[in-house]
């Protein structure tokens, strides 16, 4: 892999491991530091509530079931353990379970559901792990998953393939493979080796419980990446860059759609870390800036599901395509995705977290008959700016008594350009562990995470996310 004409056949696949293998610690400037202890922070507090929902159990009760399925590998927020490519599945899926956790927008990924299960089990594989190099391998794979979906663009998930399992493939194999302490050459063949398992279909939404699972497979895919690799296991060392077969030529419809430049462009300079969003509503992404919007206008001037005549919202093709569907009741999933199911659950609920979903509501005449009342448009002029604004939009609500409201939002709460604060973080955190996790326990693990660099043990993280 070191001569000049390999290194032309494949420099962004390349690069990119280099880059992987190559961070230090000292390299990652301290506020992003302090952003990804937030974002695992979330994430792990996303996966223990997701633990036992249907979905979570039916997967680790199949898994456990197994022959060979047991391992020692814990299931984070049970007592349940697993291989290690098992509990990657079922950890990430838990993690992306309830649709609470993070999102980089412009990069259309999940980031932390695939990144952290894979690399958790690669740590605890390779053993004498610390704190600090966890933290790296961490940024390690949060990098390089959304600089993918940057270059593939929001044509990607429009025409059909859910991208937290196709790019996400490529943020676990780079935080599992530096996890392992891969070199740049392995990191290419980890790289190449999950590239190849990328599959998922966004027709998942529509109400299917293994929509949920995407996350997690794309974790395991990544973990089997690093760990063939180590163990000389070969994979496409051109990924992403070949022109036939490779991922971006094969996911994408033509060959202007994809931009093969923004792979490494500003690599160790610029931080996609700092793009990733995290969600103070249980609903997809798309979701949050009307549901934003709707509670600014509610402050201005008081309004109820009782007073609302119609609402519009105006957005990206994106938005329409993936969340602007007229709703029905297929599933819990179909519930926390639709949009106008979502303002209907906002409005009659007062909020829309995790209290407010349950399979009970699915049907509620009530949501359904709010949601019939809001209509989503196309707006060109929002797509036109581009993936990093595919979530804005203009939301009007007319009111029976003929008053009009109107607001306009770029970006939602906890957002990367308006990320919340360190202690809503740690609140949403504490909320959501102690669904699975006692008190003391879920103390010892906020502490752990926020002063991760003083770790000496990551195993002694990991044994802390088994109830």
């Amino acid at each position: 892999m070191s001569s000049t004409t390999e290194d032309n056949v494949h420099p962004y696949t390349r690069d990119i491991a280099a880059f992987v293998a190559g961070l230090r610690y000292e390299d990652i400037p301290a506020h992003v530091r302090e952003r990804i202890k937030l974002l695992i922070l979330d994430s792990l507090g996303c996966a223990i509530y997701g633990a036992n929902l249907p979905w979570s159990r039916i997967l680790r009760e199949t898994l456990a079931g197994l022959e060979g399925g047991a391992g020692d590998c814990p299931v984070w927020g049970t007592d349940t353990r697993l291989s290690a490519p098992h509990a990657a599945l079922a950890n990430g899926t838990q993690v992306q379970g309830f649709e609470l956790d993070d999102v980089h927008r412009e990069g259309v990924l999940h980031v932390g559901a695939v990144v952290l299960p894979a690399l958790l089990a690669a740590a605890r594989a390779r053993g004498g792990v610390d704190g600090r190099e966890l933290l790296t391998a961490a940024v390690a794979g949060y990098e390089i998953g959304p600089r993918v979906g940057i270059c593939m663009g929001p044509e990607h998930i429009g025409q059909g393939w859910h991208s937290g399992a196709t790019l996400g493939v490529f943020s676990a194999a780079a935080g599992a493979a530096r996890g392992l302490g891969l070199d740049a050459q392995r990191t290419v063949h980890a790289l190449g080796i999950a590239g190849t398992q990328a599959a998922g279909l966004m027709a998942a939404q529509y109400g299917a419980m293994v929509k949920r699972m995407h996350a997690g497979r794309a974790s395991q895919s990544g973990l089997y990446g690093a760990l063939l690799a180590r163990g000389g296991f070969t994979g496409i060392v051109n990924v992403l860059e070949s022109p036939y077969g490779g991922f971006c030529s094969t996911f994408s419809r033509s060959q202007d759609r994809f931009r093969l430049e923004a792979l490494t462009e500003g690599l160790g300079s610029t931080w996609q870390t700092l793009g990733i969003a995290l969600k103070f509503y249980s609903c997809v992404a798309s979701n949050h800036t009307t549901l934003d919007a709707i509670r600014l206008m509610q402050a201005r001037r008081p309004f109820g599901a009782d007073d609302v005549e119609r609402i519009v919202v105006s957005g990206s093709q994106v938005t329409m395509d993936h969340v602007g569907w007229k709703y029905r009741p297929e599933g819990l999933t179909s519930a926390q995705l639709n949009l106008p199911f979502c303002v209907a659950t906002l409005l009659l609920e007062g909020d829309c977290f995790v209290a407010q979903f349950s399979d009970d509501i699915v049907a509620d005449p009530a949501r359904m008959a709010l949601a019939d009342k809001v209509e989503v448009r196309h707006d060109a002029a929002i797509t036109a700016k581009g993936g990093k604004h595919r979530h804005e939009v203009d939301v009007a609500v007319h009111l029976k008594d003929g008053t009009q409201l109107a607001e306009h939002v770029e970006s939602a709460r906890g957002s990367e350009r308006n990320f919340a604060p360190a202690q809503a973080v740690v609140d949403k955190f504490e909320k959501l562990a102690a669904y699975g996790l006692p008190a003391a326990r879920v103390a010892a693990l906020r502490d752990a995470v926020l002063d991760l660099e003083s770790l000496e043990r990551a195993e002694d993280l990991i044994a802390l996310l088994a109830a």
